[in-house]
């Protein structure tokens, strides 16, 4: 006998009900259709605003970033010299006329232990406000107007045997570092420039607190261009130095530290800077070896101005005879002061002559 599974009996009712329910969800409202519209819209409108943002190029700061972004070891590479391979001149920036001759004061000519005793001696100024470019000028301006920027002229003129590529621009040279007495073979390029480079005597920091904040910025970067303030060095001694003054640092070449104290103080003599109490102390030392170190004049300085011209002599005029003698002038000679025809009346080139 075949076992049967006995299903509940349904309302008939409920049963219509439900069919009913079913077939009005499957029918779409007007309702629907409308939210649909409005979802479909939106999704339309942001992917094509997506497509658009996806299609704009970074510029600026956004696409360096951008860069870095996608390969990581850019940032970490430093950026190469776009002047190591080149062979035309560099077009310097060219400082403004009144950058050039604006020195504070020329009077420099005597031995760097006077004109120390012409410096105020004071403490450092804070170092607030400090900033080099706003306060100094762009680095290696062509202040002297030759055509050359700073740079190329300062290793130019402390490097031998120096090959150009053009009038200005220096590929290389031997350098005697005057800090450390040691040669070094200058060739210029990405990893080896940075070998030679210039220091300023006085650091443009060390210049700002100790009273180039006073200055005018035309004289600010004359200071920083300017020859007496600027030496090719090799750069492990200018990293050591750092923006130190006498009193923290000095050349390990102990034959040069006269030259070099004489520097600073013309420097700081030139612009009007003053020196710290332990600045001039050091100082002092070291000049002591050396008293009669000459100081340096700033070829920035203005050319002395002519001596006057004299003024000429009041012109000599006798009435007569009478008031020669009683001058004491006779007899006058033609040519003499107060000598007239009108005197010589023989006309034999004397006057008052018996």
């Amino acid at each position: 006998m075949t076992d049967e599974i006995q299903r509940p009996s349904e309302d008939p009712t409920v049963s219509r009900g439900r069919s009913a329910s079913r077939s009005r969800s499957s029918r779409p409202t007007l309702r629907t259709w409308i939210v649909g519209g409005i979802v479909g819209c939106l999704l339309l409108i942001g992917g094509t605003a997506a497509g658009l943002a996806d299609r704009v190029e970074p510029t600026g700061v956004e696409q360096t970033a951008a860069t870095a972004s996608a390969n990581p070891t850019a940032a970490s590479s430093p950026p190469p010299d776009p002047s190591a391979n080149s062979s035309a001149d560099p077009s310097p920036t060219v400082a403004p006329p009144e950058a050039v001759s604006v020195v504070v004061s020329s009077t420099t000519d005597t031995t760097a232990r006077a004109l120390l005793g012409t410096i105020a001696v004071k403490g450092k100024a804070p170092k607030t406000g400090y900033e080099r470019t706003s306060m100094f000028g762009t680095a290696w301006l062509d202040a002297d107007r030759n055509g050359c920027d700073t740079r190329n002229d300062i290793l130019a003129r402390d490097l031998t045997d120096v090959a150009k590529a053009g009038n200005c621009r220096v590929v290389s040279g031997n350098l005697l570092s005057p800090f450390t007495a040691s040669p070094i073979a200058f060739v210029r390029g990405q990893d080896t420039s940075a070998l030679v480079q210039i220091d300023h005597v006085v650091s443009l920091s060390n210049a700002w607190q100790t009273g180039a904040q006073q200055l005018t910025q035309a004289q600010r970067i004359s200071l920083a261009n300017d020859p007496i303030n600027l030496l090719a060095v090799d750069g492990r001694s200018n990293a050591q130095k750092g923006d130190g003054d006498t009193a923290t640092w000095l050349p390990s070449n102990k034959a040069f530290r006269c030259g070099y104290v004489a520097r600073q103080i013309s420097v700081k003599a030139t612009y009007g800077l003053w020196v710290t109490p332990a600045e001039h102390d050091a100082m002092t030392r070291v000049l002591h070896a050396c008293p009669d170190e000459p100081a340096l004049t700033s070829p920035f300085a203005p050319e002395p101005a002519p001596a006057p011209e004299p003024a000429p002599a009041p012109e000599t005029y006798y009435e007569n005879c009478t008031a020669v003698r009683v001058a004491g002038a006779a007899p006058i000679h033609r040519g003499q002061p107060g000598y007239s025809t009108r005197l010589d009346r023989d006309g034999d080139g004397v006057a008052c002559d018996s």
